[in-house]
């Protein structure tokens, strides 16, 4: 992979699109040991609970089946 940007998307559970921007930021950085100007985030959208896939997300809403 090298010096390429790699795209992905991550469901978290935030209150706002800044929350929601900072537990990104803070749980790449510190799993992929990553300073926080390398990592771009491109949009944040939020979800419906029935649209959330990540089964601690849904936990974390109280959208737990």
């Amino acid at each position: 992979m090298g010096d390429t940007w790699q795209r992905f998307a991550k469901e978290v559970a935030a209150k706002n699109e800044e929350g929601a921007r900072h537990t990104i930021l803070s749980d790449l950085g510190s799993k992929h040991r990553l300073a926080r100007r390398l990592i771009q985030v491109k949009a944040v959208t939020p979800l419906k609970p029935e649209e959330v896939t990540d089964a601690v997300v849904r936990y974390r809403i109280g959208a737990a089946q």
